[in-house]
């Protein structure tokens, strides 16, 4: 499946548009969805027990226009027009709106936001874990402001807890998970200064080591974790891939040692993540690339693990607990294709996401597990220029602009797009913008696109899903979490999902008792 999806990009992206089918043209087609639709919401009752099992899955810098194109491009990859398409996100029942603003900023970045969501409390940018009492890049505000996440407590009241990340297992959004830190940047102890390691300060990496007993870590970052100059096992010729670590440590190593006892293993390529077998296997810890793993378009299928196959085996290993389990996964390369300006690489990660969505629901059970799917924030990504219906997602708008050229629908309001040529924009007919690489253009100049500061979606459902509605603070999705699997501070929870059934059972057979009492006593 992951090998057709690299096909696309030579295609299913053609420059020419689908037709939509006839029967759309018919009132009947639309009203009979409708009322589809509509009888399927009458019949929606919100699942009002505990959640055994949590998970949180982030599309980082998965905005609502991303969403959107991601939609339409997996449409167009199985040959229709692409807007009727729906995601499996699209299915869930329960939506909201999260306001992603950091205390400090009102565009957020991805470890202040990663702090609300999975901790339930907003933070300040570029920190992790750590309230806004602490300020970005003072080792000594970190004592005392320390915050804790729902995965953390989750593994602290007898639940497996997992993460998975397609980018570096240190990056910002998993570290708000296990470390707290002033510096989202503080990877290993190589990129921390003298003063704030003798301040006692640690790195992520070793934080992810030493902080939370983590059942299983799937994703990239390596080098982070062994001493400097260690050569890497996929690239040990190439020198810049090597360990970083200052102090010696082999985490990798010391993890293992740690829990030899208790079933663990360490894998970092594809072929020996297929080989864990999952019944005699508790403890996971997967790195698959130095820095971040590759982008979807640019993954060996053969030596690389998609976001895919690493949930399926998290999922797999963590759902033997019956206390239940907590897993956080995150496309975290979304936001990398967009930073480049790179949209098809941005949709393309989003589609294998939404993929991971599909296999984990296949995995569990609805009425145990309370499922949300958020982003962190968005992007100045736009979709426009009054395209036809089918109009490829990388092609070009039917019009001109006013300076005579043409432009693609897809566009960024800042970033490595922007080009000048004799004082006008280049003319873009003279290059593949269907090809993979291509920067859509882009109004301002930036060497990164940056982060968008309007609202974005949350999807849920599973045990307490109908609590996402309306607007809220993005905080609030790790409460909801929180409550739903009767997780610190919350005690006062939802009733166990056979509590009723227990109690009206019990009720039965006392009224059968009394009954039978009486006709005694006659």
């Amino acid at each position: 499946m992951e090998i057709l999806l690299l096909m696309f990009v030579g295609i299913s992206c053609s420059s020419s548009a689908v037709t939509p089918d006839n029967k759309e043209k018919s009132p009947h087609y639309w009203n009979a969805q409708a009322k589809e639709t509509l009888e399927a919401a009458l019949k929606q009752e919100p699942i009002n027990h505990r959640a055994k099992n949590l998970m949180l899955f982030l599309g980082d810098g998965m905005g609502v226009t991303t969403v959107t194109a991601a939609r339409i491009l997996k449409g167009q990859m199985d040959g229709k027009p692409g807007e009727e398409t729906v995601l499996t996100m699209d299915e869930f029942p329960y939506l909201a709106l999260s306001k992603t603003y950091n205390v400090d900023r009102q565009v957020p970045d991805s470890a202040g936001t990663a702090t609300a969501y999975l901790c339930g409390v907003k933070a300040n940018a570029k920190t992790v874990g750590v309230s806004a009492a602490a300020e970005y890049d003072v080792c000594n505000t970190t004592f005392g402001n320390e915050v804790h996440s729902v995965l953390h407590r989750a593994k602290a009241q007898g639940k497996s807890v997992g993460i998975v990340t397609t980018t570096r297992v240190q990056h910002a959004s998993p570290s708000a998970a296990y470390a707290h830190s002033v510096s989202r940047y503080w990877y290993a102890d190589a990129d921390m200064s003298k003063e704030d390691a003798r301040d006692g300060c640690t790195d992520t990496a070793l934080q992810l080591i030493r902080n939370t007993d983590i059942d299983v870590i799937l994703g990239g970052g390596r080098k982070y974790m062994t001493p400097r100059g260690t050569p890497d096992p996929e690239y040990p010729t190439d020198g810049s891939q090597n360990g970083t670590r200052k102090d010696g440590k082999d985490l990798i190593q010391a993890w293992l040692d740690a829990r030899r006892s208790k079933g663990a293993k360490y894998v970092w390529n594809k072929e020996q993540l297929d080989a864990v077998d999952v019944k005699s296997t508790n403890y996971l810890m997967g790195l698959f690339e130095p820095k971040d793993c590759k982008y979807e378009v640019n993954r060996n299928t053969t030596t690389d693990p998609s976001i895919v196959e690493m949930t399926e085996k998290a999922i797999q290993i963590l759902r033997k607990n019956p206390k239940g389990f907590y897993l956080f996964v995150e496309g975290g390369r979304i936001d990398h294709g967009h930073h480049g300006g790179r949209a098809q690489k941005a949709l393309t990660e989003t589609v294998m996401f939404d993929r991971a969505v599909k296999r984990a629901l296949e995995l569990t059970e609805e009425q145990e597990t309370l499922t949300v799917v958020t982003a962190d924030h968005s992007h100045v990504f736009t979709l426009g220029g009054s395209t036809g219906r089918g109009n490829p997602i990388f092609g070009l708008a039917p019009k001109q602009a006013e300076d005579n050229m043409p432009f693609t629908s897809i566009l960024y309001a800042n970033g490595p797009g922007h080009a000048l040529e004799n004082g006008t924009r280049p003319n873009i007919t003279s290059v593949d913008y269907m090809d993979v690489e291509y920067r859509q253009q882009a109004a301002v100049p930036l060497s990164s696109e940056s982060h968008g500061g309007e609202d974005v979606a949350v999807f849920a459902r599973g045990p307490m899903a109908h609590l996402f509605q309306g607007v809220k603070e993005q905080n609030y999705i790790a409460h909801v979490m929180a409550y739903a699997g009767c997780i610190e501070p919350y005690t006062e929870c939802p009733k166990e999902p056979n509590s009723g059934a227990q109690t009206r059972s019990h009720a039965g057979l006392l009224a059968a008792l009394l009954a039978l009492l009486y006709l005694l006593g006659r």
